[in-house]
């Protein structure tokens, strides 16, 4: 636990750790900023949560402040981050949807999207129709544009529901509840095999730059265009 000691996120989840009430709101907060990438990744807050629980079924390891202290409920966890994180991925495929072309070229947006995830979230649209709801989910720093290229380009609602939300149920309480109940086990091995995970990180990286700068021929797709091409918006 101590790697996660220095994370800010972490710390503040830690001092909620015993006023379970304050966990679940803190999580939908943060998660739905999470959604349009802020504060910080989906994924920090899903295992601090998860770790959170892991304190509260191991009071031996970590004891309570009173014997009676409420702690964080697996389960319940898992249940108010799954329909956290859906809430904010519809939210923002009906803002793509309603506003358009608007919020895609209002100042926070071009803030905080480059051209570049505009350009592989169309391209991705445009190749895989509407599979590609699944893959953002499973897409960091893609799934903002890509959930409002979306509602944008008027993805039919039941299918975006039913594409994230089997994508959100295999992802999101897996990651909380298996911290939850083996938070101890899966710090140790990441301990173990850290220098093997460096190293493949770094493996991966030299790779990349090998393919995306000399292997890799330029794209029409990848090229960025200022302000982002529109995708054609079928009417409604």
């Amino acid at each position: 636990m101590e790697e996660l000691g220095s994370d800010a996120v972490f710390q503040f989840m830690l001092g909620l750790a015993h006023r379970p009430l304050s966990v679940y709101a803190a999580v939908v907060i943060m998660l739905t900023l999470s959604s349009f990438g802020l504060p910080v990744p989906e994924e920090v807050t899903l295992l601090s949560a998860g770790f959170i629980a892991y304190v509260g079924r191991n009071p031996e390891l970590y004891p309570p402040p009173t014997p009676d202290a409420l702690v964080v409920q697996p389960y319940v966890l898992a249940v108010v981050c799954t329909l956290a994180v859906f809430w904010s991925d519809v939210l923002i495929y009906w803002l793509g949807r309603r506003f358009g072309i608007p919020i895609r070229r209002s100042r926070f947006v071009r803030r905080f999207v480059s051209k570049k995830a505009w350009a592989k979230a169309e391209a991705w649209v445009e190749r895989y129709g509407v599979r590609v709801c699944w893959v953002f989910r499973f897409t960091p720093g893609v799934r903002f544009p890509g959930h409002l290229t979306c509602g944008l380009i008027r993805v039919p609602f039941w299918q975006f529901c039913l594409a994230d939300g089997i994508a959100t149920l295999v992802s999101v309480p897996t990651q909380v509840l298996l911290i939850a109940f083996y938070g101890e086990v899966i710090l140790a091995f990441l301990k173990e095999f850290k220098l093997a995970v460096a190293a493949l990180i770094v493996v991966a990286a030299v790779g990349f730059v090998i393919w995306r700068f000399v292997l890799r021929r330029p794209s029409t797709a990848d090229a960025p265009a200022d302000g982002g091409v529109a995708p054609t918006t079928p009417p409604p």
